[in-house]
């Protein structure tokens, strides 16, 4: 019964597979030509998908991969400079870090109290704990994973770190990410051209 199985999982991926792939690329041609055709407003993409990738909640939706595919299309078809580019990532960046926070912070005593916070008590603290402990690591990390960059500055939020703080740690946490991010850019325009 396995062996069906694996031959049909084997199969349905065969299918499917190309199908997302077709997709993925029709996405990505449609994103490429709407910043060919509009290279006045390219630029505003920028901020916006850097603040979307990183907002609780929609992060979950909106890779950084996009971000990265923009900024690499606009970069080789010479549409924006790294100098333009990047301080607006940082900014985005920056801008939705913090409006996690700032709700984090609002919502931190509230949540404790919902019927969620009641439930995961113990995980909550724990967590807590560990971003008192290593409350800067925390911050970077968060920023540079993808998988938890939304939802990091809610928690540290929740979490009752002191905002200047918070603000430090994310100034050097986005700059490190938007470093990483213009070596991606090059180091893939590299491998396109």
């Amino acid at each position: 019964m396995t062996a069906i199985t694996a031959v049909l999982s084997y199969y349905a991926l065969l299918l499917i597979l190309p199908l997302y792939l077709l997709r993925i690329f029709t996405i990505n041609d449609l994103i490429i030509n709407w910043l060919r055709d509009n290279q006045q407003y390219a630029l505003l993409v920028v901020p916006i998908v850097a603040f979307l990738e990183a907002t609780i909640g929609i992060g979950v939706f909106v890779s950084g991969v996009f971000l990265l595919a923009i900024c690499t299309v606009m970069y080789t078809e010479q549409i924006a400079s790294l100098s333009q580019m990047l301080p607006l990532a940082f900014a985005g960046a920056m801008l939705s870090d913090h409006c996690g926070f700032y709700i984090g912070r609002w919502a931190g005593p509230k949540f404790h109290h919902t019927k969620f916070g009641i439930k995961h008590r113990v995980r909550f603290e724990k967590t807590e704990k560990f971003i008192v402990r290593f409350s800067w690591w925390a911050v970077i990390f968060g920023r540079l994973m993808s998988t938890i960059r939304s939802f990091v500055p809610f928690v540290i939020g929740v979490s009752g770190m002191k905002p200047l703080r918070f603000s430090l740690f994310d100034l050097l946490a986005c700059g490190v990410w938007t470093t990483g991010l213009g070596l991606l850019i090059v180091g893939l325009d590299k491998v396109v051209t």
